[in-house]
């Protein structure tokens, strides 16, 4: 089957639930959207890794960059492969010096180590057709972090934000990057740009 190349274009709360939150991604040259519900971990994994963000200490992702580093693994592509009843299913592909090897892995954690790893992200026609949504081309959008309107992250919502002087946004944010909440730093660090703007 033919692989089809995608690439992040969001990341985002989920309308589906309050600790949920949605990636999408989309076809390269294409106008094809594949939303994709994920855990709070693991999107701010995501968001690390998008943001070029440096934690104090390595994340779980990070430290499985370091590992395959140290022994001269390389992970080359993700395929997401399958999806039975709203669940994606994923593949590492990895090499070595000897050998080639593809390792189940939840699409969540395989897109954290994609991006970690700057290898592109691949799904089959058959996943596209069931599974995605098609933009406009006046929709279509350059990828990002966002929070959206309707689903404010939890414990301040955009009006919050927006009643923030930039002092209290850079200290608000130094608070998220401390306590290691990059959901909300990358919410907190968009409000901030969008006033530099």
């Amino acid at each position: 089957m033919k692989k089809i190349e995608l690439e992040i274009i969001a990341l985002s709360h989920s309308m589906s639930g309050t600790q949920s939150y949605a990636i999408v991604l989309g076809e390269v040259n294409g106008l094809r959207r594949l939303p994709i519900v994920i855990g709070g971990f693991e999107a701010q994994a995501i968001a690390v890794a998008l943001e070029r963000m440096k934690p104090s200490r390595p994340l779980t992702h990070d430290l499985i960059k370091n590992f395959t580093a140290a022994f001269n693994i390389e992970l080359v592509e993700v395929i997401i492969n399958d999806l039975q009843e709203g669940v994606f299913y994923s593949t590492l592909v990895c090499i070595n010096d000897k050998q080639t090897a593809e390792i189940d892995s939840r699409t969540s954690d395989a897109i954290a180590l994609a991006v970690r790893f700057g290898c592109p992200i691949y799904t089959y026609e058959n996943i596209l057709e069931s599974a995605s949504i098609v933009m406009d081309e006046a929709n279509a959008s350059e990828p990002h972090i966002q929070s959206t309107p309707s689903a404010p992250i939890p414990g301040f919502g955009n009006e919050a934000l927006s009643a923030k002087s930039i002092e209290e946004l850079q200290n608000l944010l130094d608070q998220v990057l401390e306590s290691e909440d990059y959901i909300k730093a990358a919410a907190i660090r968009d409000e901030i740009n969008r006033r530099k703007r």
